[in-house]
């Protein structure tokens, strides 16, 4: 079984969270204090470490490079909050696997956990010897599904084609179309895949601190600086920055953006030294900015730069038949985070997702189904349970053709979906939207035999 060791000294979260990894299967120990930490691990030898930065009696990264240097085959990952981020930082260049800023929810930091043991050796606890191996990567990151819809196959393809390269790229789509999520495949596809991915939400980050968020700053910089502050640039270092909605930024924060990836260089605010940065830029936006570009809201020299190659992420409703792979994605999600076991859904309520339009895109989708799951008390989300709007959807007539025969891909789309169900031709249908009696017609027309 898989030995997880927990050093956390703020103890209702760190047994709360060793509770979520126990009914996990994971073996699990917590301590409070360093000090604990290495008697641990002298004893005995874990697979994974989860450790605050911060302890009462030492720090995540002395305990850190204690790990490194006497089981380099067992991963960390490093609990830190927002402020501490230079420290994590310093933990990645040190042999973290990952950091996690706190707080967080349990359940958002099991596939950090998963993606950590997939990346290790796994040993029989008695053998005692932890052996480094070649890291694996997935081919998708994390809660990316790929679909298979033509315009899921055209994204997938375009990921796998600019993501080994060192690209900027421009991703465009409408808001919860899942832009970030495609951001990090390409960041996990990407040889920079072992290095940190920065997320940044252009759109909340105050105009008179944007400076110091993008490049850090020196204490006493100005009124308020009491610390250093390692800034976006330097934290993705070697990695990828994720700039969302970048047609927010200030036109002044636009100037100093263009000369940093033009020079490859920054200059925290107070100091007098460049530092140089090698990242990857990958930029999202939901407006058009070409248009911006136009309009004299956007530096068309630094519009170049960022749209080196360009991805356009598709709609929901321009991808009905990757509907129910994202609903039954999502369902097993919210099952693993509400500790609920829901199976599907009814037939009703899957027709009523067909019916309707899908404003709000997977964001829409994933939070419907989280809360279909909280309150259904049945095996199957029923209809009863779904909000009105989508409850009494009616479909339109210019989607009455949608699905598996708008396909040019119908036999390779039906294979998909068998190989995705297990060989459950029920489920097999309602993944592809058509019923029983047109799926087993269509396995006889293209002689597939399971």
């Amino acid at each position: 079984m898989t030995k997880i060791l927990i050093v956390e000294d703020d103890v209702p979260f760190g047994t709360m969270l060793k509770t979520f990894l126990i009914k996990r299967d994971y073996e699990v120990e917590l301590v409070f204090s360093g000090l604990e930490a290495f008697k641990k691990l002298k004893a005995n030898f874990f697979n994974l470490i989860l450790s605050d930065v911060r302890l009462p009696d030492t720090s995540g990264l002395d305990i850190l490079k204690q790990v490194k240097l006497e089981n380099a085959g067992t991963q960390v990952i490093i609990m830190t909050s927002y402020a501490e981020i230079s420290m994590a930082v310093e933990a990645m260049k040190n042999g973290a696997f990952d950091y996690v800023s706190k707080p967080f929810r349990p359940e958002s930091i099991l596939q950090t956990i998963k993606n950590a043991l997939t990346h290790t050796q796994v040993q029989p606890v008695a053998e005692k010897r932890p052996e480094k191996t070649q890291k694996s990567v997935s081919s998708q990151g994390a809660s990316f599904v790929k679909g298979v819809s033509e315009a899921a196959l055209k994204l997938s393809d375009y990921i796998e084609l600019v993501a080994p390269t060192n690209m900027s790229v421009l991703i465009m789509g409408e808001s919860g179309t899942g832009k970030e999520q495609v951001a990090k495949s390409i960041h996990k596809q990407s040889k920079r895949t072992d290095a940190p991915f920065i997320a940044v939400d252009c759109g909340a980050i105050p105009r008179e601190l944007a400076s110091s968020e993008f490049f850090g700053h020196l204490k006493g910089s100005f009124t308020g600086a009491i610390n250093d502050k390692t800034g976006h640039f330097e934290a993705a270092n070697g990695g990828t920055l994720f700039l969302d909605e970048i047609g927010n930024l200030s036109y002044e924060l636009q100037v100093q953006l263009l000369r940093a990836l033009q020079e490859r260089k920054i200059k925290p605010v107070g100091s007098n030294n460049e530092i140089h940065v090698d990242i990857r830029v990958i930029t999202a936006t939901n407006e058009d900015l070409a248009q911006a570009v136009k309009d004299g809201e956007f530096r068309e020299d630094l519009y170049h730069r960022l749209n080196e190659f360009s991805i356009k992420v598709p709609a929901l409703k321009e991808r009905k038949e990757d509907l129910m792979l994202f609903a039954e994605y999502f369902l097993e999600e919210a099952n693993a985070e509400l500790e609920k076991n829901v199976i599907g859904f009814t037939e009703s309520a899957i027709e009523a997702f067909k019916n309707y339009n899908w404003p709000g895109n997977l964001r829409e989708l994933k939070n419907m189904v989280k809360r279909a799951v909280l309150l259904t008390q049945e095996d199957m989300i029923p209809l009863k349970v779904l909000p009105h709007e989508i409850a009494t959807a009616t479909q339109s007539n210019t989607e009455t053709e949608y699905g598996l025969f708008k396909n040019k891909n119908e036999e390779q789309l039906i294979l998909d979906a068998l190989e995705k169900a297990g060989g459950n031709k029920s489920k097999a249908a309602r993944l592809l939207s058509i019923d029983r009696k047109t799926l087993y017609n269509k396995l006889k027309q293209y002689d597939i035999k399971l």
